[in-house]
């Protein structure tokens, strides 16, 4: 199964960056590959929030919409996401943010994914690799923009 993982060293508050991350909704304005993403149900279990949100993920011609499960552990600064229907056969992603200072945070990223489809796994599998290796730098980059850039 493909994987990949980065961990990254931020000037940005472990607090803004986990609102960033948990702020999926706003996924399609930054992210690579991310062409849509809806939120279906939104509901609070045991301390975290549980969304169901169909992710649209666009590349050429290719098109494909999967619906995963995102947990939002706020307390511990955790998103983990895994699929429920679409393309996958498997897909884990998982972030971490840890506090290094006031101002400074790494953020651990982390996914495994395995596409149903062999043909899809040869089609898609470069892209999503490439893609993967920006999401970090989409998420500095979108927080740089949104809480403006540390110096």
């Amino acid at each position: 199964m493909p994987s990949f993982s980065d961990t990254r060293r931020v000037n940005h508050s472990a607090e803004r960056m986990y609102k960033l991350i948990a702020d999926v909704e706003q996924y399609p304005q930054f992210l690579p590959l991310c062409d849509a993403l809806v939120v279906q149900s939104r509901e609070e279990r045991r301390g975290k929030e549980i969304l169901i949100a169909d992710m649209t993920v666009a590349y050429k011609v290719v098109r494909e919409t999967y619906s995963s499960r995102v947990i939002l552990d706020r307390d511990k600064r955790r998103v983990f996401v895994e699929s429920i229907t679409g393309p996958f056969h498997h897909l884990d992603n998982r972030w971490t943010i840890r506090e290094v200072s006031q101002n400074s945070c790494d953020v651990d990223f982390y996914i495994d994914y395995e596409f149903k489809s062999r043909p899809l796994q040869l089609l898609m599998g470069s892209m999503f690799d490439y893609a993967f290796h920006k999401f970090s730098d989409a998420f500095v980059a979108r927080a740089d923009d949104v809480y403006g850039s540390a110096s």
